[in-house]
């Protein structure tokens, strides 16, 4: 049987200070961010430049957050991004979406 990772964040405070604002690029072509549970779904405008700086946002954080599972995808007119964890990293997806839209996290 496999081992799960920790759900546990590696990066350190500079690290998660740097990926914010990687993220606060990222979230001026967000178009829409839904978090439920231990899911969440970003919506973001169709562009190249867009996928490649999600792309690199995705393979960035599968290293510091090996606990989450993330699916990009494009779809008719956006790229879409989905967010999985297991049971107990809901406040961890919360916070990821909350950071691309710059609110407080909530559960719901």
């Amino acid at each position: 049987m496999p081992i799960e990772p920790r759900i546990a964040c590696s990066l350190s405070e500079a690290e998660m200070s740097a990926r914010r604002a990687e993220m606060a690029v990222i979230a001026r072509d967000l178009v829409s961010a839904h978090a439920e549970a231990a899911r969440g779904e970003l919506r973001f405008r169709a562009a190249a430049r867009t996928r490649e700086r999600v792309a690199a946002f995705v393979a960035a954080e599968s290293r510091c957050c090996p606990f989450l599972r993330m699916e990009l995808r494009d779809e008719a007119g956006a790229l879409t991004l989905r967010v999985e964890g297991p049971a107990g990293s809901e406040p961890v997806v919360h916070e990821l979406v909350a950071a691309f839209t710059g609110e407080q996290a909530t559960e719901g």
